[in-house]
């Protein structure tokens, strides 16, 4: 099974083989994990979401294409499934439940390394957590996920040319707030 492409995989689920929606789940968790407490900065909603996206995956694997990317398709999921919590728990409620508490500073189960223990990681979360949804989505899609901008602009539904002028402006907000935090 090791052999298969998660691809292959979603389309073996999408034909009713569930059995393989648990491999699925074993190499992309941690992914989908890191983007969701990018996004929100809790581990707690972050793991539920992540359990929430396997059950849109179970939902809605009818809607898999085998032309499409499936890093696309199930960021895209992720996405749809952040914007829900985001629009029932913050603007509904009038909560900040995008800033990361003290404790939650760090993301654990980073496997890209790029959150390290030092000041510079720390002014650069609070600085991440400044910017808008939007923009924090796709700094996180596009640098920390590695995803190309074809795949990017796929899953927030633009152009390619749009997605990397929007990549393009997040990072600079990016490195103003940055700035200000470091000299504070």
């Amino acid at each position: 099974m090791e052999s298969f492409t998660d691809h292959d995989l979603m389309l073996k689920v999408k034909s009713g083989d569930l059995d393989k929606l648990a491999l699925i789940y074993e190499r992309n968790w941690k992914r989908l994990f890191g983007f969701f407490f990018k996004m929100c900065g809790s581990r707690t909603v972050s793991e539920d979401l992540v359990q929430n996206v396997f059950i849109k995956i179970i939902k809605y694997k009818h809607t898999y294409r085998s032309e499409g990317s499936f890093d696309s398709w199930i960021f895209g999921l992720s996405r749809n499934l952040f914007y829900d919590y985001y629009n029932k728990n913050v603007k509904e409620n009038n909560v900040d439940a995008l800033s990361p508490s003290e404790n939650e500073l760090h993301d654990p189960n980073d496997s890209t390394g790029k959150w390290e223990d030092s000041d510079n990681s720390v002014l650069l979360w609070s600085a991440l957590h400044r910017l808008s949804p939007e923009k924090r989505e796709i700094l996180i899609l596009s640098v920390y996920k590695g995803l190309k901008f074809r795949e990017v602009a796929g899953i927030l539904r633009c152009s390619e040319g749009t997605a990397r002028v929007r990549a393009f402006r997040a990072l600079n907000d990016l490195r103003k707030f940055f700035l200000q935090s470091e000299t504070s």
